[in-house]
């Protein structure tokens, strides 16, 4: 420790959704949907690819609900700046770092099937034990200027297994980072966790869509919140 993320490609989409279909979906965690709006929540679907990593080259898809920390109960928009992810699914494509994710941080880690098309337009799609969870397509964003992506990003994530809820610290500095309103189509299946993001209302258009070329993390130890 720390674990070391040397180069990583994000495909990010962030959804308004209905605040109290998120808390009931994340209630098992004993933590708080941060409600930006009256009623609504933030859920971002993210693909990671990672290429030069401690844990090794795998894929990553999460659903993560953007929640308070603990004992917090702030809302609004600024509430978003100290606000964490809570890592409701997270499906990967090797073994190594299914385990070492379950074992060291917590994490929803189940093994997937991951179908990657990067030709015209980069898309997509995510089967567990042969049934679709969910696939995505996204638009090139605009570039945004470095000197407003390069500094360093401090968020906690937060898992939440065998009972157990977890804080984990990180640490992120992104490259070639584009944006853009809206900009990605989705579709579910019929996997159990697509059922999960249907209730959030989904699918529907995203507030902002993004991708990074480059991605550098550092991951620390976990530490029980509850």
């Amino acid at each position: 420790m720390p674990v070391q993320v040397r180069t990583a490609r994000q495909h990010m989409a962030m959804f308004s959704v209905d605040a109290d279909a998120a808390q009931r979906m994340i209630d098992y965690s004993g933590l708080q949907v941060c409600r930006y709006r009256p009623g609504r929540a933030v859920v971002v679907l993210m693909l990671m690819h990672y290429l030069d990593s401690d844990l090794g080259q795998y894929l990553e898809y999460g659903t993560n609900v953007m929640v308070n920390p603990p004992g917090s109960s702030a809302s609004g928009v600024r509430a978003l700046q100290s606000a964490g992810a809570f890592i409701h699914h997270l499906p990967v494509d090797q073994a190594f770092t299914l385990e070492a994710g379950r074992t060291i941080w917590g994490y929803p880690k189940v093994m997937a099937d991951f179908t990657v098309r990067d030709a015209r337009q980069f898309g997509f799609d995510v089967s567990i034990d042969g049934q679709l969870v969910v696939g995505m397509e996204f638009r090139t964003g605009l570039p945004v200027p470095p000197t407003f992506t390069s500094r360093p990003q401090v968020h906690p994530t937060y898992s939440h297994l065998d009972g157990v809820t977890r804080e984990t610290a990180g640490e992120m500095r992104l490259s070639g980072v584009r944006y853009r309103p809206g900009g990605v189509r989705m579709w579910l299946g019929d996997h159990p966790y697509a059922k999960d993001l249907a209730s959030l209302g989904l699918p529907k258009r995203a507030l902002v869509s993004s991708s990074v070329e480059n991605v550098q993390m550092t991951f620390g130890e976990a530490k029980e919140i509850s």
